[in-house]
Parts: structure tokens; C-alpha cells; sequence
């Protein structure tokens, strides 16, 4: 999978999450808030660090 794509899964994957993709799909990326878009780089980052570890 291209580290875009990846990426950008896991930012979806965040997003269903907190519950955001009501709005997300509404607003998009740019119509989130500043901490709704930090709340999900928190996660992606968890996610990441997750998939690290054996």
C-alpha cells in the first residue's frame, strides 16, 4: 500500500473513532477544528506506534 494511502486510512480510521465522520464528509479535512484535527493525529500517532511493536 502507498504511504499516502496508508496514511490517510488511518486518518479515516481516526475519525470514525471520535466520531467525526458525520462532519468530515460534510465540512471535510479543512472544516474541522484545530483540536478535532489534533485528536486524530493523537491517534494515528497511537496507531503507528502500535503497529511497531511486535
Amino acid at each position: 500500500m502507498h504511504p499516502h494511502s496508508d496514511e490517510m486510512y488511518l486518518k479515516y480510521q481516526a475519525a470514525q473513532e471520535l466520531g467525526l465522520m458525520e462532519k468530515l464528509c460534510r465540512v471535510g479535512w479543512s472544516g474541522l477544528s484545530a483540536r478535532e484535527t489534533g485528536q486524530i493525529g493523537g491517534i494515528v500517532r497511537r496507531m503507528k506506534t502500535q503497529r511497531k511493536e511486535p
